[in-house]
């Protein structure tokens, strides 16, 4: 009897960051998804706890988003908003990411362009 092992085909996941410390630029590039979401809430939760008030964050690489990654980006968008005057960008996006934020209602909050 043949067994075969399971093939998976994951996609990298990274995240890199550019620019000042107030107002940084966060790439990312892969899925984002149960597996990689909570790389991404300890990534941004560390650069508002340096002083970041104003995150871009480039999704030209992010080829899926499940709703465990919009929960990260909805907490970080609110710890942002708390004193009023934080914000997040989310530039870039591809037309399959773009409609999540859409189907959600979270297109005016946090995409830009």
């Amino acid at each position: 009897m043949e067994t075969s092992e399971p093939t998976t085909s994951a996609t990298p996941f990274d995240i890199t960051v550019a620019g000042p410390s107030s107002h940084p630029m966060v790439t990312v590039n892969g899925e984002i998804d149960v597996a990689t979401s909570p790389r991404l809430r300890t990534e941004l939760t560390a650069l508002v706890a340096r002083g970041a008030d104003e995150l871009t964050i480039e999704f030209g690489g992010v080829t899926f988003v499940d709703s465990s990654g919009l929960g990260v980006l909805v907490a970080i968008y609110k710890r942002l908003r708390e004193d009023g005057k934080g914000r997040v960008h989310i530039v870039g996006a591809q037309p399959s990411v773009r409609k999540v934020f859409e189907i959600t209602g979270l297109e005016s909050a946090l995409l830009d362009g």
